[in-house]
């Protein structure tokens, strides 16, 4: 019995000892995720609102696995593999009573009936059918097949082609010449069976013609064409269309790919680089009872010639582009019709990125006229705003209102518009962003999240549409991502804290009510270690504007005192914020330099997310300008307040935060005295359109702004030690980037760096054996050069 016993102590003593984390090393904490737990994901409602799924990983699988609870039932268990395909719904519409659904999955249409689940399935073909809507009489569907928009009775009436777009332009035939027309007349004159079948052929086809339905007029679309829109105005009377005209002779890059299962370099085909030549867009009105189409006019939109400011740096382009006096290039959204189709609205986009316009659309003629214009001289941006591909968060409240988002109080607030009289009403306002809009299904109410309370705590509320006081339904302090049930009683939510991984929970939409959690998805081992809950700060740049930080502080500084900053990715970013990083190892690796002695602080610099408009266009034609020096305000508040020495000061991030690395070891050298860039961009020159563009212009129109942008530029000034990391398949951020740097440093003589290439990784590392790697680097380069 003894000796029972003392093996069953031995086995409980492994045991406990293998739940617990100990003291934190790079080689635990960057380890694959699953360790820690898997946190529930990809939120689904069931359409009839009884039933929530989601992804979840328990019991630490390969993959996640689908499970459910029910409202009744708030146990999750894990649902039949059945269910995963049962639940492939996109492109969802409704019946006006909500009693129906149309959906689309693996390319066929199905009606819902929502009450009973029943599913029929309305196509079943080897095209591919896709947004499904009701007619307004809803006894038909309308969907799209191909280039083309088709109704189809519901009930099993016939199908019915409604548009007519065709890559096969039919040739007409060729004339006949003066010689073969005589010898035609001549024919015809000389033999009477001849003249009669000439008579009966023109006969026939004039029958045919008369008896013939007539198909909905033809619109060619060429190789370079795309149909990227298609829609039918509820009253079935119009079809917007959009064609976007590829752009030619871009020329795009490869990255080569050296660790290959054919055993050669392999290329991957990579995008072009900023300044490319953008697509052409034009909208376009097929009227069905006229059998028309025509063009959407762009050219009286109000400032459709107006410049952009930053061109008065450059007096000769200034000067050509004024007497050439062009209209700016515009992307038109597809109209949103009101419920009864008489009103039209469409935003208009810049491609320039420094107009949005919201205008009224004549839909008899094409022409628009101006609801609302904002500009902004540094790029359009902002929560549910929009942009080229997409209109944001709009639509109508009822047949003369609709409601949309906007940044002109200089934060992204909701405003309502009647399109009768043109009264626009702010419906949200203060020193806070919406994040997330819906209109309720009654449609007398929004529900939208936002960080009222503090730029890092996200809750969701409900206000009249008419405005007024909102209501707060949420109530756990942190990160609350909300998912509305269809009927509206219900809200699941995934919650999570800075220092508590997401779970799921369940909430009646009552204020005050509580939530009950669902899963417990974190690890006993990642419990057992006392994570830090992050010092939330806040100082004044030397701008005078506030910025906000997190602080990890060690319990016994080491001798040097020294601190490190951690600089987020992407600029516009958030990551100051009671809710769990996406940072997730990047906090732990924080967690571990302040057990070792270190004071870190992670900063939503200038240009982050979560701020508003100014805060967010604060680096427009200088990255590594305000961004950077809020970093150095930051350290020095570390000196003034938390003691850290300015001598031993380092700084690591990756992407954005990887090239603010390489600006701070470049250009404040006195500040950073030490340094771990990954994966960075080195000459924004060298990066995408999309992203570069709006913050910097073009290079070919705004050099000054690239020159001082750029890290490549100012490699002269490495004083400090540095670290750089990177993927050689970086399909984002390409290899090519910190090749042409190390070449710089080389030229420039420099010896205190190195670079560290990861041969299987893309710009987000995959392999826990790279993490590990990469992370081990950096550790050992703060130990050695600021301890």
């Amino acid at each position: 019995m003894k000796r029972l016993l003392i093996c069953f102590f031995i086995f409980g003593t492994i045991y406990a000892s293998a739940q617990e984390l100990g003291n934190l090393t790079v080689e635990k904490i960057m380890r694959d995720p699953k360790w820690m737990g898997v946190a529930p994901s990809d939120i689904q409602w069931d359409l009839n609102s009884r039933n929530i799924y989601f992804n979840w990983n328990p019991d630490k699988l390969n993959e996640d696995q689908l499970y459910q609870i029910s409202i009744d039932k708030h146990l999750p268990v894990k649902s039949a593999e059945e269910l995963s395909r049962i639940l492939k719904r996109i492109s969802v519409s409704y019946s006006k009573d909500r009693s129906k659904a149309l959906f689309e999955r693996n390319g066929d249409i199905f009606l819902l009936a929502i009450a009973n689940g029943q599913e029929t399935a309305l196509t079943k073909t080897m095209d591919r059918e896709s947004n499904p809507v009701f007619s307004k009489d809803e006894s038909k569907v309308l969907f799209q097949r191909g280039d083309n928009l088709f109704s189809l009775e519901i009930n099993g009436g016939s199908l019915v082609q409604l548009s007519n777009f065709t890559r096969n332009r039919n040739r007409p035939e060729m004339p006949l010449s003066k010689q073969d027309q005589w010898l035609r007349k001549d024919q015809i004159g000389e033999f009477d069976i001849i003249k009669k079948r000439e008579n009966e052929r023109k006969n026939n086809e004039q029958k045919n013609k008369l008896n013939a339905i007539k198909d909905p007029k033809e619109f060619y679309l060429d190789e370079r064409s795309m149909l990227i829109g298609l829609n039918m105005s509820p009253d079935e009377k119009y079809i917007a269309f959009r064609i976007m005209k590829r752009a030619e002779g871009n020329k795009n890059t490869h990255v080569p790919n050296y660790v290959t299962t054919s055993g050669y370099t392999e290329d991957i085909p990579g995008r072009t680089k900023v300044g490319n030549t953008l697509s052409e867009n034009e909208g376009f009105i097929y009227d069905i009872q006229r059998d028309t189409i025509y063009a959407v006019i762009t050219k009286d939109i109000p400032g459709i010639k107006d410049l952009p400011d930053y061109v008065k740096d450059y007096p000769k382009q200034l000067e050509e582009r004024t007497k050439k006096n062009e209209d700016r290039k515009v992307s038109i959204n597809i109209p949103v019709w009101n419920a009864d189709g008489t009103k039209a609205v469409v935003v208009v986009s810049a491609l320039d990125n420094k107009d949005r316009w919201i205008m009224n659309l004549d839909q008899q003629s094409g022409k628009l006229s101006l609801l609302d214009r904002q500009r902004d001289e540094a790029w359009i941006g902002g929560p549910g705003i929009g942009g080229f591909f997409g209109t944001g968060n709009l639509a109508w409240i009822d047949n003369s209102t609709f409601y949309f988002q906007s940044e002109a109080s200089g934060y992204s607030h909701i405003y309502t518009m009647n399109i009768n009289t043109g009264e626009k009403k702010q419906i949200t306002s203060g020193k806070y962003e919406v994040q997330s809009l819906r209109l309720s299904n009654d449609k007398k109410s929004f529900y939208f999240s936002a960080n009222m309370e503090h730029p890092g705590i996200t809750h969701y509320y409900r206000i009249p549409v008419s405005g007024g006081t909102f209501v707060k339904l949420s109530s756990m302090k942190g990160g609350n991502e909300v998912s509305l049930s269809p009927d509206e009683r219900w809200l699941a939510i995934r919650y999570s804290y800075s220092n508590k991984p997401w779970e799921l929970y369940l909430q009646e939409n009552k204020p005050g009510a509580k939530a009950k959690q669902i899963t417990s998805s974190v690890s006993a081992e990642f419990k057992s270690y006392a994570w830090r809950e992050p010092q939330m700060v806040k100082f004044t740049n030397r701008y005078g504007a506030d910025v906000y930080a997190r602080v990890y502080t060690p319990e016994k500084p080491a001798p040097t005192k020294p601190a490190v900053v951690f600089v987020h990715g992407a600029g516009y970013l958030q990551n100051v914020h009671y809710w769990w990083s996406q940072y997730f190892r990047e906090y732990m690796f924080n967690n571990l330099l302040a057990d070792n002695g270190y004071t870190v602080i992670d900063i939503d610099y200038t240009a982050s997310s979560g701020y508003g408009r100014d805060h967010r266009t604060g680096i427009y034609r200088h990255m590594g300008g305000k961004d950077l020096s809020d970093n150095v305000d930051g350290v020095k508040m570390l000196v003034e307040k938390y003691g850290v020495n300015p001598e031993n000061v380092g700084i690591y991030g990756g992407s954005y935060g990887g090239f603010m690395t390489l600006m701070g070891l470049f250009n404040a050298p006195e500040v950073f005295k030490s340094g771990g860039a990954l994966r960075s961009v080195t000459d924004w020159a060298h990066y995408n359109h999309g992203y570069t563009a709006n913050i910097l212009n073009e290079p070919a129109d705004d050099e000054i702004a690239y020159k001082r942008s750029s890290p490549i530029y100012f490699a002269e000034g490495l004083k400090g030690n540095l670290l750089m990391a990177h993927g050689m398949v970086d399909v984002n951020v390409h290899f090519q980037d910190i090749i042409r740097l190390s070449q710089r440093l080389i030229e420039l003589k420099k010896d205190k760096w190195e670079l560290a290439v990861y041969p299987v990784e893309d710009h987000a590392f995959v392999e826990p054996s790279s993490w590990t790697d990469e992370y081990k680097r950096i550790y050992k380069l703060f130990e050695a050069t600021l301890k």
